[in-house]
């Protein structure tokens, strides 16, 4: 079970790595939820390994990892000492699919495991890990990694995550978990699989269960999940249009505004009255990162809040030195904005973009990158004429999707956000013809609560000052203290 005090901030879970295990321990020892993202720690992990591990963090949380042969083949597979010569590819990794090789579920687990356990070393604060329903491919290996590690919160969105309280249950016992799989024509229910026993044998550990909050837009979403005890999440977080990342379609038909953005109304706000008689805990996110917010967010019944741009932009998270220097400095000069763009994202969802000078933002620079689909993580299932399998997204080659059965209008402005995130945070792709891929960065839309910090704090905060700032107004018997271990 999760610490018994419920935190007031839930720290987003943000973009690939962009809340990392450091970022998610500064706001755990500071007293509140410190989240790791559980996208794509499969190809973060073989690539810190490749880059040499600076630190040797890695492979201290690989020490701990129950399965010692497990971590081993890991190691040997993609640990470069002094790290890969400048301008060297990254090895490739197994790609998902409904039942990913072995290799590829076995580096999920422990790539998953480290991040979280990394996240809780040397405190008792509360962590977790959040995940995408659009990525379910990776969803069954990498909440197995995350409760290894002693998760005490999963957080997952993009989605209708019905199925997650019974695979953290089973997996939590040591049983077989599994979700349905999402495929497009598929004419027989197939399943997306992990048997911790299978993977670790006999080095499988006692776990304990994580507590689940399913992030939702509306208070209807909250009702469905609710009625049903075999579905029903430990709280919500009800996340609003204007926070980073994917963000729900508008209800009803999509219209869009004089620049492009979709429209949102009074049926895509949740009610809060109605959140309140679900008698659950609940967190308000988009637009709740100031302590005026925080306030009344509390003030309205809620528990708290959840707040990621914050620490987005915070010293202590994932993006590089350079891109939080760009990023800063619009926010310093009031010309950082943040499109919510309606084409970027191929799960169909809109998505945030940060605009930003060489990056994916700008038309030019995104018509310059090669279109091309080898990370994978957004691919769509599909069942084939001949009842196999395939795979598709729309942001990969406009040919090899339409030969796959997809239609041109659905790749119009799609970006390939699986390789532009993993350069957010420094570990972007370099190819044999030299090109290195390009950034594509998130934030939420709302940057009044970090316009009032850059003020404050002129050449960037901590994950601490944020957090401290945040919770000002908070009486301190709504706040939860660390015991250091």
């Amino acid at each position: 079970m999760a610490p018994t005090a419920l935190p007031v901030v839930i720290q987003g879970g943000m973009g690939v790595a962009v809340s990392s295990w450091q970022l998610a321990r500064e706001v755990a020892m500071s007293g509140q939820m410190g989240v790791v993202s559980g996208t794509a720690m499969d190809a973060v992990l073989s690539r810190r390994l490749q880059d040499g591990d600076p630190g040797g963090h890695m492979r201290r949380a690989m020490a701990a990892f129950p399965d010692a042969d497990m971590a081993a083949r890991i190691m040997d597979k993609f640990f470069l000492p002094g790290g890969r010569r400048p301008g060297t590819p990254y090895k490739p990794i197994p790609k998902l699919t409904l039942q990913t090789a072995r290799a590829g579920q076995e580096l999920a687990v422990v790539a998953n495991f480290a991040e979280v356990w990394l996240a809780k070393e040397g405190h008792d604060g509360a962590v977790g890990i959040n995940c995408l329903e659009k990525v379910q491919m990776a969803t069954p290996t990498a909440l197995f990694g995350a409760v290894l590690a002693g998760v005490d919160y999963v957080l997952m969105g993009a989605g209708i995550p019905r199925e997650i309280p019974r695979l953290l249950t089973e997996i939590s016992a040591g049983r077989p978990g599994r979700i349905t799989a999402d495929v497009l024509g598929g004419r027989i229910t197939r399943h997306i699989e992990v048997d911790p026993v299978d993977l670790l044998g006999d080095s499988l550990p006692p776990m304990t269960r994580p507590d689940f909050l399913a992030i939702i837009s509306v208070d209807a979403l909250a009702n469905y999940l609710y009625r049903d005890p075999e579905i029903r999440p430990d709280g919500f977080v009800v996340e609003g249009p204007v926070a980073g990342g994917h963000s729900a379609p508008p209800r009803g038909k999509m219209q869009l505004d004089e620049s492009g953005e979709p429209v949102y109304g009074p049926r895509d706000d949740a009610n809060l009255a109605k959140m309140v008689e679900l008698g659950l805990p609940f967190w308000l996110a988009g637009a709740y990162g100031s302590p005026e917010r925080v306030e009344e967010a509390l003030a309205a019944g809620a528990a708290g809040v959840q707040v990621g741009t914050l620490f987005a932009l915070s010293l202590d998270s994932g993006i590089t030195t350079a891109t939080r220097s760009s990023l800063l400095q619009r926010l310093r000069d009031g010309t950082l904005q943040v499109r919510n763009d309606p084409r970027a994202s191929p799960t169909g969802f809109p998505f945030k973009v940060a605009s930003l000078t060489d990056t994916a933002s700008e038309e030019e620079t995104y018509q310059a990158r090669p279109r091309l689909c080898d990370l994978s993580y957004l691919r769509q299932p599909y069942e084939r004429e001949d009842g196999e399998i395939g795979y598709r997204c729309a942001s990969e080659p406009v040919h090899m999707y339409l030969k796959k059965g997809g239609e041109e209008a659905a790749t119009e402005g799609r970006k390939c956000l699986c390789n532009g995130l993993m350069a957010n945070i420094g570990l972007g792709q370099e190819r044999k013809d030299g090109y290195a891929e390009t950034r594509l960065v998130t934030l939420g839309q709302d940057l009044a609560g970090a316009r009032e910090l850059i003020l404050e704090y002129v050449e960037g905060w901590s994950a601490r000052q944020a957090v401290e700032w945040l919770i000002a107004r908070v009486p301190s018997a709504r706040i939860r203290r660390v015991q250091f271990a």
